[in-house]
């Protein structure tokens, strides 16, 4: 398969300093240079001194966020084989991922997200309170001893329930860490992020402690920048990376692990839900669809959905030659690989995972408590890359109807995206970790 995605070539010689800047600190010339000239070979560039890198993700709700943190840490990890890189998790699931060399994770005890938005502790019996201070003692101890030179956030300025706020201040005043923030393409509906924004006074946290932004999306889909009315300053902070080509998650497969599929020759429609944690009533409208004659299916449940559910699941696949239920698989990319047709939620790895393998998708997305996932599914949708089906509005013979017309296959839109996120995310941690003086970063 060919991937559609455009290189933006403006994106990448925007650079936040120039060769001729003048810099006080002896040596940084010269690395800045030879950054530069990399930079305009293609070559990936190097740094002249072993970096340390530290991603958080608070890990609420689904896997995404730590699945796309392990992703990025992947890749850095390739690039720049002598980077010590940690990754900081709320979510011990799902641990059995490869791992390189250089990277390691240090596991937070469990938060989770209700339904209406609020945290609670996931298995201990402490209060919210007690259990936030935990998390932010232990980022806080952890991140002083590894005195990392770049430390990304993904997608909450100050963390779950404000559990960075002390880490942050303290690698300011220690002055030696870089702080990104990064951001999927899309956060919910414009007044709703304006407003919790402004409550969390999250442009102040990025005004204080955050050298970039970097937005893992391509504005010609979601400008997030003007859709969410930054102010200039922030927006001065902003990188588009381009969004992820998921694709790249085989590579860092370990040969032996790959899931067991034991059904009939024939076609295959794979049923995704995230983690699984409100992903019941999508699977299972999916397993009491009309299969077409030639065609199998398999449910991906994911470790957080409900047992009671998951129980119903396998008894009706007991009673389905042509139906399977798999509980987990630690890169759901090898089923993805294998499928001619995908029913799913919406969340930001999963529909770039469709996207990057080029599977005929219907989207079904979560609505509550967030509008994220619909607004991505509808935008692409109008672009002409994937169908999409309302929650409220999708039946057995809804999904059996979309099914049936497998055979037209998957009709390519002619809008490109830019898929290239993660072969730009090595330059942008050198450009910052590199740049002690000018920290911004145009938009592109």
């Amino acid at each position: 398969m060919k991937l559609l995605a455009q290189n933006r070539a403006s994106n990448d010689n925007k650079m936040p300093y120039s060769d001729d800047q003048d810099v006080e600190e002896g040596g940084l010339l010269w690395q800045m240079g030879n950054v530069l000239q990399h930079h305009s070979t293609g070559e990936t560039p190097t740094h002249p001194n072993p970096l340390r890198i530290a991603l958080y993700s608070h890990d609420t709700m689904g896997l995404g966020h730590k699945r796309r943190n392990l992703l990025i840490a992947q890749t850095l990890a390739r690039s720049l084989p002598h980077a010590s890189i940690l990754l900081i998790t709320g979510m011990e699931e799902g641990r059995s991922e490869y791992l390189p060399r250089n990277v390691d994770y240090l596991a937070l005890p469990a938060l989770k997200k209700e339904s209406d938005g609020q945290y609670q502790p996931r298995r201990l019996d402490l209060s919210l309170q007690e259990l936030v201070k935990i998390r932010s003692q232990v980022i806080q101890a952890a991140l002083g001893t590894f005195a990392p030179d770049l430390f990304v956030v993904d997608n909450v300025p100050r963390g779950a329930v404000r559990e960075l706020n002390p880490t942050l201040k303290q690698l300011r005043t220690q002055g030696k860490t870089r702080c990104v923030l990064g951001l999927r393409d899309v956060l919910d509906e414009p007044g709703v992020v304006t407003h919790e924004w402004r409550r969390s006074l999250n442009e102040e946290a990025i005004r204080r402690y955050y050298d970039g932004v970097w937005i893992y999306g391509d504005p010609n889909v979601f400008d997030l920048v003007n859709e969410y009315r930054f102010a200039p300053d922030i927006a001065a902070k902003v990188r588009y990376t381009g969004y992820f080509d998921q694709r790249q998650r085989l590579q860092f497969l370990e040969p032996s692990v790959e899931p067991d599929i034991t059904l009939p020759e024939g076609k295959l429609a794979l049923c995704l839900v995230g983690g699984g944690q409100d992903g019941a009533h999508l699977a299972q409208t999916f397993a009491q669809a009309q299969l077409p004659d030639d065609m199998n299916g398999v449910i991906l449940t994911g470790p957080f959905m409900p047992s009671k559910y998951q129980q119903q699941l396998y008894q009706w696949a007991a009673n389905n030659p042509r139906l399977q239920v798999l509980n987990y698989v630690h890169e759901p990319t090898q089923l993805l690989i294998r499928a001619d047709c995908v029913v799913s939620m919406g969340g930001y790895n999963t529909t770039c995972e469709l996207l990057s393998f080029g599977k005929r998708s219907l989207i079904v997305p979560r609505v509550t408590p967030r509008l994220e996932q619909w607004i991505r599914a509808k935008r692409l949708h109008d672009l002409g890359w994937v169908d999409v089906q309302h929650p409220d509005q999708v039946t057995p013979d809804s999904i059996a109807q979309w099914l049936s017309q497998s055979d037209r296959g998957n009709e390519r839109s002619p809008f490109s995206i830019d898929f290239n996120g993660l072969s730009h995310l090595p330059k942008l941690v050198l450009e910052i970790t590199m740049n002690s003086t000018s920290h911004s970063c145009r938009v592109s």
